[in-house]
């Protein structure tokens, strides 16, 4: 690393490097493009479920329809003989209505009309519900209003949040990342640097991961592309922070700039790669998943981190390297100005502070971060379809409306496909089920038969999953049947889910401590670092239920809210204390274990908290999307990031380092001469305690 290092900090090369870094990834960025995302069918349905089964065996009937949505007709009073000759007219003018006239409901103040949408994707379905609406709204008479719902109005409203989404949210993160990177360096110049490397490094990833996803077949949805850019901003300056940190401490020792960067890109690379190496892996257990969108969340966001590293690690280097020192503008580094690791900082002073009382001070953290914990016992996980969205839109705000007219579950019916069973006979077995208020045979060819079953149940209740179960135990031993819909999907994600996080957790945590004791070639250390990140995840989930349930009024988490938070946390997390302890065993070599962690903590302190802020900022920016989904997301992460930056690695890692003492490297020696140093001083610790 050492050589090459050398190599791309030479003026000349760096130039070059920089140059054409920059021109060949806007090069594949114009020319190679985005993939235009497949066809997403069945894409959010977990694979082996029951309701993935029925969706793909009521694909073989020719006279499916898809997916459909309900029209609401309704009035604060019955409908006039006038109204009604009307709606006989609309329900026949709908863009792709059978001509069945309308459903009243018997206080004769909602009429519905379902309208089979069969669309290729979520864009044909977007403008094939707002021709619907539109139709609907016509030329109403007087005392009349049209609302749209049902499953395809739903996914359209949902879709419609992702309309121009990716746009506005590159805005905000871009604008949240140059803020911070101008409050961190202080300086008119040198955010604009990072920011131009990183924002070049999202677009070359978005390219590269949709392109990697479509090679493989992977498929991914509408946000994908958003949490991918988030998490490039937010490891890639996170990365960049630590390396532009190195620099300028590195140009108060040495007088050539070329010289210093060679040395700061060469203590750093370790750091970087060791931290995208560790998050690349936790992204990549995600293809695990038995959700298709979720690997391709997974897959699509290792590529970016690999992205972001290496423009880091090689673009970076090379873009400040052909500026003078004057890039840091009015804070010139200058040769002979105290390096951060000798300065009495106020990250030096935390560590003092610490060192003094480290049993105490590990002991009250602890604590409070087990009472931060407390109540995740109390989480309840799944939304309702009513319950993704900030802003109610149409789609819910109709079915509210239906079911105060209607069967609660008319809006959205449960779907029973079989093949080898009469339509008629399937749907008296289903009809018969306690919680089904009627069954509409839908279709019959080629032997099999769907039928639809109206709940009378609150979509979304424990009495509409209640009747799910029930209908799938009655249809059991009926041959290959299976169940569908909204509420059979919902259940079948929430088991999936709960499936999700007991395979993947495991191994995640399996994979970045074998991660951590490769790279600090120690045993205890990955075990106690791993296992403050989880203390870190477990705190951040309890606040952050607190904050829903008490500030922002939610009642459950989305089921994947708490796989993707543990995903993030425990890769992100591990960053900050991985760049902490090998800065660390750096000092070690020096000056002993003890006062090791000190220096790095002095010398990492402001760059590891400004790379947190930054980082916990950029994900809350997923909360300008109106999807309670991502604000959760968002919010969690944040919460975590700034517990992990602000509180474990600032106080937890270094109290328990300088408990232990050397035996926390064990069975590793970092402390070269000074090497009994740490015990001796651990044990004068304790006893000054006592």
């Amino acid at each position: 690393m050492g050589a090459l290092a050398t190599l791309l900090t030479r003026t000349w090369v760096a130039g070059l490097v920089a140059l054409f870094a920059l021109l060949g990834a806007g090069a594949v960025i114009g020319v190679v493009g985005q993939a235009e995302q497949g066809p997403t069918a069945n894409a959010a349905l977990p694979f082996d479920s029951d309701s993935r089964a029925a969706a793909e065996l009521r694909a073989e009937l020719p006279e499916a329809e898809g997916s459909a949505a309900v029209v609401l007709f309704s009035s604060d009073a019955a409908f006039t003989p006038d109204q009604l000759a009307a709606l006989q007219t609309k329900a026949r003018e709908l863009p792709g209505a059978t001509g069945a006239p309308p459903t009243v409901s018997e206080d004769r103040t909602a009429a519905i009309v379902v309208v089979p949408v069969a669309a290729q994707d979520n864009t044909e379905n977007i403008e094939v519900v707002a021709d619907v609406r539109e139709a609907a709204r016509a030329d109403l008479p007087d005392g009349l209003t049209a609302q749209v719902t049902g499953p395809a109005a739903i996914q359209a409203d949902l879709g419609a949040v992702f309309d121009g989404a990716n746009f506005r949210l590159l805005g905000a993160t871009a604008s949240v990342v140059a803020l911070l990177l101008i409050i961190t360096y202080r300086s008119p110049v040198l955010w604009l640097v990072p920011l131009t490397v990183v924002g070049v490094a999202d677009q070359l990833a978005a390219t590269l991961a949709t392109r990697t996803l479509a090679a493989f077949d992977v498929q991914w949805d509408e946000s994908t592309i958003g949490i991918l850019s988030v998490l490039v901003f937010g490891a890639g300056t996170d990365y960049a922070l630590l390396l532009i940190s190195r620099y300028r401490d590195e140009l108060r020792v040495i007088e050539d700039r070329r010289e210093a960067m060679a040395h700061a890109l060469t203590r750093t690379a370790e750091a970087v790669l060791s931290s995208s190496t560790t998050v690349v892996l936790g992204l990549l257990t995600l293809l695990l998943s038995a959700f298709p969108t979720t690997r391709g969340l997974g897959l699509a966001c290792a590529v970016g981190v690999v992205v972001a590293a290496l423009f880091v690690l090689v673009v970076l280097p090379a873009a400040l390297v052909v500026f003078g020192r004057w890039i840091f503008w009015p804070k010139v580094p200058r040769t002979g100005q105290a390096s951060l690791a000798d300065s009495r900082s106020f990250w030096r002073r935390i560590g003092d502070a610490v060192s003094r009382h480290p049993r105490r001070f590990a002991t009250v953290t602890l604590v409070l971060l087990a009472i931060a914990g407390g109540g995740i016992s109390q989480i309840k996980t799944g939304l309702d379809g009513s319950d993704q969205f900030l802003e109610k839109p149409e789609a819910i705000a109709a079915g509210e409306r239906l079911a105060e007219s209607f069967p609660a579950g008319s809006a959205d019916p449960v779907i029973v496909v079989s093949r080898g069973v009469v339509a008629s006979e399937l749907a008296s077995t289903v009809g018969a089920v306690e919680g089904v208020t009627s069954t509409r045979e839908i279709a019959s060819a080629g032997g099999v038969s769907e039928i639809q079953a109206v709940l009378d149940s609150q979509p979304g209740s424990d009495a509409a999953e209640r009747a799910v179960r029930d209908i799938r135990a009655a249809v059991a031993s009926t041959g290959e049947t299976h169940v569908g819909g909204t509420e059979a999907e919902a259940l079948d994600e929430a088991e999936a889910s709960g499936r999700d996080r007991m395979l993947i957790f495991p191994i995640i945590l399996g994979l970045v401590l074998v991660a951590l004791a490769a790279l600090l070639r120690s045993v205890v250390a990955p075990v106690i670092l791993v296992s403050t990140v989880v203390a870190t995840y477990l705190a951040s989930l309890g606040i952050s239920w607190v904050l829903f349930t008490q500030v922002f009024g939610f009642d459950r988490l989305d089921n994947g809210v708490p796989l993707f938070a543990f995903v993030f946390l425990v890769a992100l997390g591990v960053d900050y204390n991985i760049f902490l302890v090998t800065r660390t065993a750096e000092e070690a070599k020096g000056h002993g274990p003890r006062e090791g962690m000190l220096r790095a903590l002095a010398a990492t302190g402001g760059v590891i908290t400004s790379a947190g802020v930054l980082l916990a900022a950029v994900f809350a920016v997923l909360g300008v999307l109106p999807l309670v989904v991502l604000a959760q997301l968002g919010v969690v992460i944040c919460v975590g990031v700034l517990l992990d930056t602000l509180v474990v690695r600032t106080v937890l890692v270094p109290a328990i380092a300088l408990v232990l003492g050397d035996r926390f490297w064990w069975p590793r020696r970092v402390g070269g001469d000074h090497a009994g140093e740490g015990q001796h001083d651990a044990t004068e610790l304790v006893t000054a305690e006592r």
